[in-house]
Protein backbone atom coordinates (compact mmCIF):
# COMPACT_ATOMS: atom_id res chain seq x y z
CA UNK A 1 0.00 0.00 0.00
CA UNK A 2 1.44 3.39 -0.75
CA UNK A 3 1.66 6.42 1.41
CA UNK A 4 -0.94 9.03 1.23
CA UNK A 5 -0.34 11.99 -1.32
CA UNK A 6 1.46 14.99 0.90
CA UNK A 7 -0.20 18.58 0.67
CA UNK A 8 0.84 21.96 0.97
CA UNK A 9 -0.79 24.80 2.25
CA UNK A 10 1.02 28.03 2.16
CA UNK A 11 -0.72 30.35 3.64
CA UNK A 12 0.62 34.38 2.77
CA UNK A 13 -0.87 37.44 4.79
CA UNK A 14 -0.53 40.22 2.30
CA UNK A 15 2.25 43.07 2.51
CA UNK A 16 2.02 45.90 4.00
CA UNK A 17 -0.85 48.40 2.93
CA UNK A 18 -1.20 51.79 2.64
CA UNK A 19 -4.15 53.87 3.90
CA UNK A 20 -5.42 56.88 1.49
CA UNK A 21 -8.65 57.79 0.99
CA UNK A 22 -10.13 55.20 -0.89
CA UNK A 23 -12.60 52.19 0.06
CA UNK A 24 -10.60 48.86 2.56
CA UNK A 25 -11.05 46.87 -0.79
CA UNK A 26 -9.04 49.04 -2.87
CA UNK A 27 -5.91 49.95 -0.84
CA UNK A 28 -2.49 49.74 -2.23
CA UNK A 29 0.59 48.35 -1.09
CA UNK A 30 2.89 50.67 1.12
CA UNK A 31 6.41 50.97 -0.01
CA UNK A 32 7.64 49.10 2.98
CA UNK A 33 4.71 46.44 0.98
CA UNK A 34 6.37 46.89 -2.57
CA UNK A 35 9.60 46.02 -1.00
CA UNK A 36 8.58 42.93 1.25
CA UNK A 37 6.01 41.14 -1.35
CA UNK A 38 9.32 40.10 -3.45
CA UNK A 39 11.23 39.23 -0.57
CA UNK A 40 8.06 36.25 0.08
CA UNK A 41 8.56 34.79 -3.38
CA UNK A 42 12.85 34.61 -2.75
CA UNK A 43 11.35 32.62 0.30
CA UNK A 44 9.07 30.78 -1.22
CA UNK A 45 11.55 29.85 -4.46
CA UNK A 46 15.07 29.25 -2.10
CA UNK A 47 12.62 27.07 0.68
CA UNK A 48 11.52 25.35 -2.41
CA UNK A 49 8.03 26.15 -1.89
CA UNK A 50 6.42 26.42 -5.02
CA UNK A 51 2.79 26.72 -5.46
CA UNK A 52 1.11 24.53 -8.07
CA UNK A 53 -1.77 26.64 -8.10
CA UNK A 54 -2.76 30.16 -6.24
CA UNK A 55 -5.60 31.40 -4.72
CA UNK A 56 -5.79 35.26 -3.85
CA UNK A 57 -7.69 37.58 -2.48
CA UNK A 58 -9.69 40.04 -4.94
CA UNK A 59 -8.53 43.49 -2.77
CA UNK A 60 -5.96 45.45 -4.58
CA UNK A 61 -3.23 44.87 -1.96
CA UNK A 62 -3.34 40.91 -2.26
CA UNK A 63 -3.24 41.03 -6.26
CA UNK A 64 0.00 43.66 -5.58
CA UNK A 65 1.70 41.04 -2.88
CA UNK A 66 1.10 38.20 -5.99
CA UNK A 67 2.23 40.06 -8.98
CA UNK A 68 5.75 41.05 -6.95
CA UNK A 69 6.24 38.01 -5.11
CA UNK A 70 5.97 35.83 -8.76
CA UNK A 71 8.16 37.66 -10.67
CA UNK A 72 10.81 35.98 -8.44
CA UNK A 73 9.70 32.09 -8.90
CA UNK A 74 10.97 31.00 -12.02
CA UNK A 75 7.64 29.42 -13.29
CA UNK A 76 4.16 30.70 -12.10
CA UNK A 77 1.52 28.70 -10.95
CA UNK A 78 -2.12 29.56 -12.33
CA UNK A 79 -3.84 31.94 -10.03
CA UNK A 80 -7.29 32.57 -9.10
CA UNK A 81 -8.95 35.94 -7.60
CA UNK A 82 -11.25 34.72 -4.77
CA UNK A 83 -14.05 37.25 -3.70
CA UNK A 84 -14.75 35.02 -1.10
CA UNK A 85 -11.14 35.35 0.71
CA UNK A 86 -11.67 39.10 0.96
CA UNK A 87 -12.91 39.26 5.02
CA UNK A 88 -13.19 35.91 5.33
CA UNK A 89 -13.93 33.59 8.33
CA UNK A 90 -12.22 30.34 8.89
CA UNK A 91 -14.87 28.02 8.13
CA UNK A 92 -14.85 30.63 4.29
CA UNK A 93 -11.05 29.87 4.40
CA UNK A 94 -11.30 26.03 4.83
CA UNK A 95 -14.48 25.97 2.30
CA UNK A 96 -12.12 27.56 -0.16
CA UNK A 97 -9.40 25.03 0.53
CA UNK A 98 -10.94 21.73 0.44
CA UNK A 99 -12.45 23.13 -3.42
CA UNK A 100 -8.79 22.49 -4.45
CA UNK A 101 -8.37 20.50 -7.10
CA UNK A 102 -6.71 17.07 -6.24
CA UNK A 103 -4.36 16.70 -8.43
CA UNK A 104 -2.48 20.03 -6.73
CA UNK A 105 0.27 19.42 -4.30
CA UNK A 106 1.23 22.93 -2.94
CA UNK A 107 -1.46 25.28 -2.86
CA UNK A 108 -0.55 29.24 -2.14
CA UNK A 109 -3.28 31.04 -0.33
CA UNK A 110 -2.90 35.03 -0.21
CA UNK A 111 -5.32 36.96 2.14
CA UNK A 112 -6.00 38.69 5.20
CA UNK A 113 -5.95 38.67 8.84
CA UNK A 114 -7.69 37.65 11.20
CA UNK A 115 -8.31 35.09 8.81
CA UNK A 116 -5.14 33.87 7.55
CA UNK A 117 -3.83 33.20 11.03
CA UNK A 118 -6.90 31.81 12.52
CA UNK A 119 -6.91 29.15 10.10
CA UNK A 120 -2.84 28.55 10.30
CA UNK A 121 -3.95 27.71 13.97
CA UNK A 122 -7.08 25.85 13.06
CA UNK A 123 -6.02 23.30 11.35
CA UNK A 124 -1.88 22.97 12.83
CA UNK A 125 -2.45 20.39 15.68
CA UNK A 126 1.52 20.01 15.82
CA UNK A 127 4.42 22.05 14.63
CA UNK A 128 8.23 21.95 14.33
CA UNK A 129 9.45 23.73 17.16
CA UNK A 130 8.11 27.00 18.62
CA UNK A 131 6.08 27.50 15.21
CA UNK A 132 2.65 27.33 16.88
CA UNK A 133 3.63 29.64 19.38
CA UNK A 134 5.39 32.13 16.81
CA UNK A 135 2.51 32.15 14.42
CA UNK A 136 0.22 32.55 17.34
CA UNK A 137 1.68 35.25 18.94
CA UNK A 138 2.09 37.68 15.93
CA UNK A 139 1.12 37.49 11.67
CA UNK A 140 2.50 40.37 10.68
CA UNK A 141 2.31 41.62 6.92
CA UNK A 142 4.18 38.94 5.05
CA UNK A 143 4.05 36.29 7.21
CA UNK A 144 4.21 32.78 5.36
CA UNK A 145 2.73 29.64 7.02
CA UNK A 146 3.22 26.64 5.51
CA UNK A 147 0.88 23.88 6.77
CA UNK A 148 1.38 20.17 5.66
CA UNK A 149 -0.61 16.73 6.12
CA UNK A 150 -1.40 13.33 3.98
CA UNK A 151 -4.84 13.37 2.38
CA UNK A 152 -7.11 14.90 -0.41
CA UNK A 153 -8.04 18.56 0.12
CA UNK A 154 -11.91 17.86 0.39
CA UNK A 155 -11.20 15.97 3.53
CA UNK A 156 -9.02 18.66 5.72
CA UNK A 157 -10.21 18.84 9.29
CA UNK A 158 -9.45 20.83 12.15
CA UNK A 159 -6.24 19.82 13.93
CA UNK A 160 -4.64 17.21 11.31
CA UNK A 161 -2.47 19.05 10.00
CA UNK A 162 1.22 20.35 11.27
CA UNK A 163 3.04 23.59 10.62
CA UNK A 164 6.50 23.08 9.17
CA UNK A 165 7.47 26.50 8.47
CA UNK A 166 6.77 30.26 9.73
CA UNK A 167 8.79 33.00 8.52
CA UNK A 168 8.24 36.96 8.14
CA UNK A 169 10.24 37.92 4.82
CA UNK A 170 11.01 41.17 4.51
CA UNK A 171 13.02 43.51 2.14
CA UNK A 172 16.21 45.71 2.03
CA UNK A 173 15.28 49.15 3.51
CA UNK A 174 16.32 52.03 0.49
Amino acid sequence: MTAPFSRRLVVLRHAKSAWPDVADHDRPLAPRGRRDAPAAGRWLRDADYLPDLVVCSTARRTRETWELAARELADTAPVVYEPRLYDATVPVLLDVVRETPAACGTLLLIGHNPGVQQLTLHLAATADGNLLERAATKFPTSAVAVVTWAGPWAALAPGTARLTAFTVPRGAKP
